[in-house]
């Protein structure tokens, strides 16, 4: 057999996705997907995803106006809080390598119940996500076409972001995986050499500034409170390694290609995260005038006294081609999400969005879902003065609260025997990772919905904690009330009763808990 792999590659690939087709349909599936997706593809996707110039460029005013240069840090702290992260889900991934991410994942660890649950949390938060970065991509994109900077201009960019995400989505897989490379290799290129140039050339501050805390406090007039109120800007940027896992079934040979493309998206994008932070932390001439809202737009402010008119606008194609490659890796997520769901008869209107395009093979239903949705979102934000920031803040908490439902069951998973059974594994290292992994998404919620504005009507000051509440709430009477989870006989809480935790069993037999 080796021999007939070494004369043709494509006899290699052809037995490679046949035992992959055979390892899915082990767990209880036949997958429609096509394994177009290299390693370098689903790492690309989990990186646009990610995205170092999104993540940034969206919220470097509002941090360095929160809590001055020393912000920054946040961008190593919580780089190492969702690397712990990314450990657990590649054990689970290795294990379960199913498309869909947090809600199949969910399902073999614990039940239908919860993994219904985490399912609802986390596509309501990646559709919040989706509305998030085409938002915030609306700035830049206005300047590029010449726009008049303003709320409409904004809601107008976005929404034409939002249709060309779909559109290359519907092309299918192939076209998500060029379009995730071309993506990173023009955000990975972009970023490198603009925060170089700026570094040899607008460089107005030395490293001392990283631990300036001079002028910037809370309203208790405690410069802590304001860092801790910075962390928005990595708790924001470290999420998206999961989008790897979202795609298991188009990706070869997912078990091991899958963990190590996400411990891939941490490091690589966590460290261009961190040079573009400080290229433009070390550019700004003057951090009183941003503290104190005189120049509320710095990164503009930088990039045209460093590149010109004609320079900025092409930096600002660069910035698009990263906003629209991060659009359309979080409504492949929203997508897979959903036709999980619906494969499992767990959603209403099942029957649509689990139906697929003969030739892309894509669930198109789906995919419109992902980007109407966003689209009704930004429209919403024409009545809110705060809209990006609200609108961030609610998605990103979701996401971590759809996140540490996963290693909440894992570690559930573990303390009753479950021992990973993927090629990917911690070894005894894996209930000390769980445990801090959930340790710090624990502190992290915490932190994000902590009311800060005391002098604000008091809903205003819960608006991140009770936004929350209001979509795990209507999830949960819909739960109750349909009972969706009772609509699939698939396979579910497996993942401790199996040998080696293995899936044995189907949902019937009585797993739930």
């Amino acid at each position: 057999m080796s021999r007939v792999s070494e004369s043709d590659p494509g006899a290699h690939h052809h037995h490679e996705h046949d035992a992959d087709a055979a390892a899915l349909a082990s767990l209880g599936y036949q997958s429609e997907f096509r394994r177009d997706m290299s390693l370098w593809a689903n790492f690309a996707l989990g990186f646009t995803y990610l995205s170092p110039v999104v993540g940034i460029y969206t919220l470097f005013a509002v941090a360095l106006v929160t809590g001055g240069p020393p912000m920054i840090w946040w961008l190593v702290i919580v780089g190492v809080g969702q690397l712990l992260v990314a450990l657990v889900f590649g054990e689970v991934v290795s294990q379960f390598p199913v498309a869909g991410g947090v809600y199949p994942w969910a399902r073999r660890l614990w039940g239908r119940k919860w993994a219904w649950m985490t399912g609802w949390v986390y596509l309501v938060a990646l559709l919040t996500t989706i509305a998030g970065v085409v938002y915030g991509s609306g700035p830049y994109l206005a300047q590029l076409l010449g726009f008049t900077a303003g709320t409409r201009s904004t809601v107008i960019c976005a929404l034409i972001l939002l249709a060309i995400a779909l559109a290359i989505n519907l092309m299918g897989t192939r076209w998500l995986a060029m379009a995730a490379i071309i993506g990173f290799s023009a955000e990975l290129l972009g970023a490198l050499a603009v925060g170089t140039w700026l570094l040899l050339t607008e460089r107005y501050q030395n490293l001392s500034v990283l631990f300036d805390t001079e002028g910037v406090v809370d309203s208790s007039g405690s410069y802590l409170g304001a860092f801790m109120a910075a962390a928005l800007i990595g708790i924001y940027q470290y999420y998206g390694f999961e989008a790897c896992g979202d795609v298991a079934e188009e990706v070869p040979d997912p078990t091991r290609q899958i963990p190590k493309a996400m411990r891939m998206t941490i490091y690589v994008g966590g460290a261009a995260a961190i040079f573009v932070c400080l290229s433009l932390l070390l550019a700004v001439q003057d951090y009183a005038a941003v503290i104190d809202g005189t120049d509320a737009d710095p990164v503009t402010t930088i990039l045209h006294n460093a590149f010109g008119e004609t320079g900025t606008k092409v930096v600002l194609v660069v910035v698009m081609i990263s906003f629209l490659s991060c659009a359309l890796s979080l409504m492949a997520a929203a997508s897979r999400l959903m036709y999980a769901y619906a494969r499992d008869d767990m959603i209403l209107g099942s029957r649509l969005f689990r139906h697929f395009l003969p030739h892309r093979h894509v669930p198109p239903y789906a995919m419109l879902v992902g980007a109407l949705v966003p689209a009704v979102i930004v429209l919403g934000s024409v009545f809110s003065t705060k809209a990006l920031t609200s609108i961030i803040s609610f998605a990103t908490l979701g996401i971590y609260l759809g996140f540490h439902m996963v290693t909440f069951a894992a570690l559930r998973a573990r303390l009753k025997g479950w021992v990973p059974g993927g090629p990917f594994s911690l070894g005894r290292w894996g209930m000390l990772v769980n445990v801090a992994a959930l340790a710090y998404g624990v502190l992290a919620m915490v932190n994000m919905a902590w009311p800060r504005t005391p002098d604000v009507p008091w809903y205003d000051n819960w608006l991140v904690a009770l936004s929350a509440a209001v979509g795990v709430g209507v999830g949960a009477v819909y739960m109750v009330l349909a009972r969706p989870y009772e609509h699939s006989e698939a396979i579910s809480g497996d993942a401790i009763h199996g040998p080696l935790g293995g899936p044995t069993e189907s949902a019937g037999a009585g797993h739930e808990r």
